[in-house]
Order: structure tokens, then sequence, then C-alpha cells
């Protein structure tokens, strides 16, 4: 019996061991982004470069914001990230409600056409939809940024797999009320949904935060950059200044890191929620 205990430790110790060593594998370079963005100008470059800073340094940030308007790209961000967010979830809660619950001609036929569209390359569409930006008057502006994703496949298919376990029963007893479909929308199955919506507005915000393709290609003007794009113009314009370019890093990335470390609770709860339930 003893034997067998001391297997089980030795089993577990090797698992967590393996664990802690892929954990730091995958945080050092993050880490070592930090510690660059501390060390004095010059430092990083050293061979070999060293992994802290000899004395701890704001200039590359206090630099980076005077001299390259990263306040600007950083509000960008923020307005257009909100922005997709927010239609996003009007979109598709919609859109995934109706597919679930509410019968019409072809719902499924339509339905199954927006799974299919899942397996087309999103840079398939980029050219097109650049032409369409182009006829709306939209390119070059944060609606052309924001427009295409007011509504994605995914988040509609999210959202109808966790509608999908409201009772029926409930919505047709608030029908007999007399209740309209809006009320009930917003009265019974909005609240319903918090969950999945939680899940749902973390992925967006996070997805559109990091988008780069597109706003590069959609955006002309320096002053209407994201981050992301923002952070490339400034490796080609400052590439020797490695301190600068990772404290532009660092503030790329914070933002969308401290939000899910503070909702990932709520994140995985939603998509384990909606696995089970759809």
């Amino acid at each position: 019996m003893s034997r067998e205990v001391g297997q089980l430790r030795w089993h577990g110790l090797l698992v967590n061991g393996a664990l802690l060593a892929l954990s730091v594998v995958s945080l050092a370079p993050l880490l070592w982004m930090v510690a660059v963005s501390f060390m004095p100008a010059g430092e990083a470059s050293r061979f070999p470069p060293p992994l802290l800073p000899s004395q701890a340094s704001f200039d590359s940030y206090r630099e980076m914001f005077a001299r390259t308007g990263m306040a600007r790209n950083f509000a960008n961000s923020l307005l257009v990230s909100s922005a997709i967010t927010l239609g996003s979830l009007l979109f598709n809660t919609l859109a995934g409600y109706a597919f679930a619950k509410l019968r019409f001609t072809g719902r499924e036929r339509v339905f199954q056409l927006l799974l299919a569209a899942l397996v087309i390359p999103a840079q398939v569409a980029m050219l097109p939809l650049f032409l369409m930006m182009k006829q709306l008057g939209l390119v070059n502006s944060y609606g052309g940024v924001v427009a295409p994703a007011l509504a994605s496949v995914f988040g509609i298919f999210l959202v109808r797999q966790y509608a999908r376990s409201i009772p029926d029963e409930l919505l047709e007893a608030a029908r007999i009320d007399g209740a309209g479909e809006w009320r009930i929308f917003f009265r019974i199955v909005l609240p319903m949904l918090k969950p999945v919506l939680v899940t749902l507005a973390i992925f967006t915000f996070m997805a559109a935060w990091n988008d780069f393709m597109w706003p590069l290609i959609v955006l002309i003007d320096q002053e209407h950059y994201t981050l992301p794009v923002a952070l490339a113009s400034l490796s080609r314009e400052h590439i020797m200044d490695v301190e600068m370019m990772m404290a532009g890093a660092v503030v790329t990335v914070l933002p969308v890191l401290l939000l899910f470390l503070v909702l990932q609770r709520y994140y995985i709860q939603g998509l384990l929620l909606g696995s089970v339930k759809g």
C-alpha cells in the first residue's frame, strides 16, 4: 500500500514539475519583455543580453509617449475595441436568440450557410471587404474597422448554443400572458444569457484589441492607427531602440492580459456552460 502511495506521489511530482517547466518556458519571453522595457537605453543590445535591468528606468515609456503619439493610439484601440464589443453583443445576441428560439422559413439552411463560412480563411474576404468599405467611404476611418466586426459567425453560434438551453415552456408562458417578443427578450432571455454574454464580450474585446491585419489594411493616417499597427510602425522607425519597442509591447499586451486575468472565471464558465447546455 505504501509503495502505491509513493508511486502516486512521484507521479504527481513529475506531472507538476513538467507543468511548471512548461509555464516557465511560456512566460519567459513575456517576463523578459517587461524587464527590457525598464532597462536604460542600449542595455538590451549588449551580448549576452542581460536578464534584468541594471537600474530600473521609466525613460523608455516617457520617451515613447512623448515622441510617438502612443497615447493617441491607445485611445484609438480603446474606442474601436469598445465599439466592436458593444455592437457584437447587440447583433450576435439578437441573431443567436433568433436562430435558437424563433421559427422562420429557412432558419436551419441559413444557419448551415453561416457555419460553412467558418471554413473560409478571413484573408480571402479582405479584398472584397476593403472594396465594400471603399464604396461606403469608410476607408481610413474608425467605422471601417468597426463595421465588419459587428457580427461574427462564432458569436452567433456561441449565443445560439447557450440560448437553446432556455426552456420553451417559459417563453410560451410569457407569450400566453401577453408579453411581446421584445419584452420577452429583454426581460426573460437577456438575464439568462448573462454568462455567455460575458464570455463573448471578453473574447470580442481581446480579438479586437489584438487585431492587426484589418486595421493595417483599412487605416492610412497614423493618427487613426490602433496599438498593434502603431507598434509595427514603431519597430520600423526605432528598430535599434529595443527598450522603447518592448515598452510599446508592454502597453499593448498589458490591458488585455489584466482583463483576462480579472474575468477569466466568467470566461471559462461561459464556455463550459455553452458547451454542456448546447
